[in-house]
């Protein structure tokens, strides 16, 4: 039976701009092995599964290499999946099971809302290397489950960072997230390195937003930030810090549609 398979690109509202999801509607649950075969296939940062179970969808998420606990992308790419071909009613929330527990998400007129658990960080020791191989020297590191999270001078440094992507594979985290203060209008801006997850840029990274929120909500004083991962394609992210619960909001694109026959 032929699966269908949607390509989305999320946080914009321009085509082949933000962070492309492949996502895979499954009418059930699928063998693990064939998802992360589907996912290196696409070659995409992130391809999406989702199926439904009790009161919503299971959701999992699949770089080409491995499977992960949380995207952000690949869940605002399902979200609009489920609402433009008509799986779910727009004006009904979507809820998805994951291994990051319990994700919701809703329609705000074009923009889709994601409530997803925030990602504190502990200050720890620059580790060794670790500006040689970015080619910046940081201000700060932090750490937390995603891995670092580096504050550096300015969006300019943090827009024409040019890392040393071997190296950065050598350093024992899943990712790396730099980020500065950022330029009008934007609060904070930030990019997002996981040669280890396979990526060695990811273009917009819902998860990181995550850690970033928490760690600007302590700096700026504030809980409403409008964000850009400055990456080449680049996105906009507008987020609300509840505490522990980040609400990220992004536009989505749809860009291709078809089916997987095999």
């Amino acid at each position: 039976m032929a699966i269908p398979l949607t390509q989305v690109d999320a946080f914009t509202d321009v085509a082949y701009g933000g962070n492309p999801a492949a996502v895979c509607a499954l009418p059930a649950p699928r063998p693990d092995g064939w998802m992360q075969r589907v996912a290196q296939e696409m070659n995409l940062s992130e391809t999406a599964f989702f199926y439904p179970e009790a009161e919503g969808y299971r959701l999992r998420w699949f770089t080409p290499t491995v499977e992960v606990d949380l995207c952000g992308h690949a869940t605002l790419a399902t979200c609009h999946v489920l609402w433009s071909e008509g799986h779910l009613p727009g004006d009904r929330p979507a809820t998805f099971y994951t291994r990051s527990g319990v994700l919701t998400a809703r329609r705000l007129g074009d923009w889709i809302e994601l409530n997803f658990p925030a990602n504190p960080s502990q200050p720890i020791a620059e580790p060794p290397g670790l500006a040689a191989a970015l080619g910046a020297k940081p201000l700060a590191v932090v750490e937390n489950s995603l891995g670092y999270l580096v504050e550096l001078d300015s969006a300019a440094t943090v827009r024409d960072l040019q890392p040393d992507f071997a190296v950065l594979g050598q350093f024992p985290v899943h990712g790396l997230i730099v980020t500065s203060v950022g330029e009008a209008p934007y609060d904070f801006v930030s990019r997002f390195f996981a040669p280890n997850l396979g990526i060695d840029e990811d273009p917009v990274t819902g998860a990181a937003h995550c850690c970033l929120s928490p760690y600007w909500r302590e700096k700026l004083g504030q809980t409403t930030f409008l964000a850009h991962q400055s990456s080449t394609r680049g996105g906009v992210v507008k987020v609300r810090d509840e505490g522990d619960r980040i609400h990220l909001s992004g536009q989505a694109v749809t860009v291709l549609r078809g089916e997987l026959l095999h």
